[in-house]
């Protein structure tokens, strides 16, 4: 079953890569007492991930933080050396938490995954972003295709804090 609005986020443990190499990350560490943005997407490197989704969230960084927005956070089915290399590659240290849920434990769990085999990708997330609060969601929305990133763009999170 797909999370919802007013549904607490699952736990789980998000693996990040720092310069002091591997550190795991709890759910509540991410948004107990906090406002997140967070926005999954099917594969770090991917087109639309890269050319579309994620620079959104970059462009408009400093706007959603003026809303009151503690941290904004991606997470995708890859592992934490694959999110590290995307972040540096897309020069976003600082600005965005990169989250590896590299077995998809929280996607899972929180009915987020899909299934992109006959594409050669196995399971991954679906492309969805959600405001959080204190580790609720009090918004979500999910693209219909992986290949697109409407519903879930950086705009449209601006729109809705």
């Amino acid at each position: 079953m797909t999370i919802a609005t007013g549904d607490k986020l699952p736990n789980a443990t998000f693996r990040t890569k720092t310069s002091d190499g591997m550190n795991d990350l709890s759910t509540d560490d991410i948004f107990a007492g906090k406002t997140v943005v967070l926005f999954g997407v099917p594969g770090a490197f991917t087109p639309t991930c890269s050319m579309n989704h994620l620079p959104g969230f970059l462009d408009h960084n400093d706007e959603i933080r003026a809303k009151g927005v503690d941290e904004i956070a991606v997470v995708a089915v890859n592992d934490a050396f694959v999110m590290g290399a995307w972040e540096e590659a897309k020069a976003a240290s600082g600005k965005i938490l990169f989250l590896s849920d590299g077995n998809g434990e929280f996607i899972k769990a929180a009915g987020l995954d899909i299934d992109l085999s006959a594409g050669g990708l196995g399971t991954r997330s679906k492309r969805f972003s959600m405001i959080v609060r204190d580790g609720v969601v009090e918004t979500l929305a999910i693209e219909d295709s992986p290949g697109q990133a409407e519903k879930t763009s950086a705009q449209n999170i601006l729109d809705q804090l």
